[in-house]
């Protein structure tokens, strides 16, 4: 005959099937959650198009779908910076799980919004010049992500310049003081000139108006070639500046491969699409428990070389055919 079971027993059988039971619930919960991201952009949808498709591939590919189990946020300055403020505050407000930031405008604003939210950061130049982390290694705070910078890519882009145009001497600058990352850049470009032998002439630049001025007073001084950095400002008006700049056919050196997609003569550098695209998985980590202050901001590690000879025909400028063979990608 079968012992009838005893009490205490039959309560730790019904306690441990009452855990199982809630934690089958709470995975399942958890599995149907929708993520809240925010996207924050200092320029237009138009200019970040290429980024955010990158961005949502990125998503997908780790099985992210929008508004099946994530949903974002977008938020456009378009070159309005005062209005960043505003938007990151919203975007803190809407109790968004993480916020993607693209560009260091838009970086600074969500920072002067929350220090709990985690920000990852798509694109920064000097995240530690910035004040955005306490270090590469171990940000210490509520922002990680990714950095475009490495000490080497301004001596490399002066470099090239100096190739394809041998009598270079007197370089422009085009840069927004304002921005931050922008101080490091000109002082490694600076560097990079010294060394050269190569004069700067910095230009500040607010709005498209000082594009046009940019370019005039560079044919009036006789410069010898332009470099193009980061800027929201100019990035949302891509084409208007490639149009100026090959019409002054002035040798002009772009920030990302966006540019030369748009017309420009060459970039040297990080493919932006593809930091939007690892912005991914910088989220998924945060969203599956991470803390943004241990992991690492990620440096950039290979650069590309792209040459548009459509461009450079126009501006009546001819490629050394060593310098071709080492580009990366040709736009023929």
């Amino acid at each position: 005959m079968r012992r009838p079971l005893r009490k205490t027993g039959l309560t730790s059988i019904l306690f441990a099937g009452a855990l199982l039971a809630v934690a089958a619930m709470a995975e399942a919960q958890q599995s149907n959650k929708i993520s809240r991201i925010g996207f924050l952009s200092a320029a237009s949808p138009s200019s970040q198009s290429a980024n955010v498709e990158a961005f949502r591939r990125g998503l997908r590919d780790i099985g992210y779908v929008e508004r099946k189990n994530i949903v974002v946020e977008y938020r456009y300055a378009e070159e309005k910076p005062h209005r960043l403020d505003d938007f990151a505050a919203e975007l803190a407000h809407a109790k968004i799980d993480v916020i993607v930031t693209a560009g260091s405008q838009a970086t600074s604003a969500a920072k002067k919004a929350t220090n709990t939210i985690p920000i990852v950061m798509a694109r920064e130049t000097d995240p530690v010049g910035s004040g955005f982390v306490a270090s590469l290694a171990r940000p210490g705070g509520n922002i990680t992500g990714l950095s475009t910078f490495a000490p080497e890519i301004s001596g490399k882009q002066l470099e090239l310049l100096k190739e394809i145009v041998p009598k270079l001497s007197r370089l422009a600058v085009l840069a927004n003081p304002n921005r931050p990352g922008n101080e490091q850049e000109l002082r490694e470009t600076e560097l990079a000139a010294r060394a050269l032998g190569v004069q700067l002439r910095h230009v500040d630049v607010h709005d498209l108006k000082d594009i046009e001025i940019a370019f005039r007073e560079a044919n009036n001084a006789r410069i010898d070639a332009v470099l193009v950095l980061s800027n929201a400002i100019l990035a949302s008006h891509q084409a208007q500046v490639v149009e100026i700049a090959n019409k002054s056919r002035v040798p002009v050196s772009y920030p990302s491969d966006s540019w030369v997609d748009a017309g420009g003569l060459m970039i040297y550098g990080v493919r932006t699409t593809d930091l939007f695209r690892r912005a991914a998985r910088y989220v998924d980590k945060i969203l599956k428990g991470a803390k943004p202050s241990d992991l690492p901001v990620e440096q950039p590690t290979k650069f590309e070389f792209t040459i548009n000879l459509k461009a450079a025909k126009q501006i009546g400028l001819t490629i050394p055919p060593n310098v071709l063979a080492r580009a990366d990608k040709v736009i023929k």
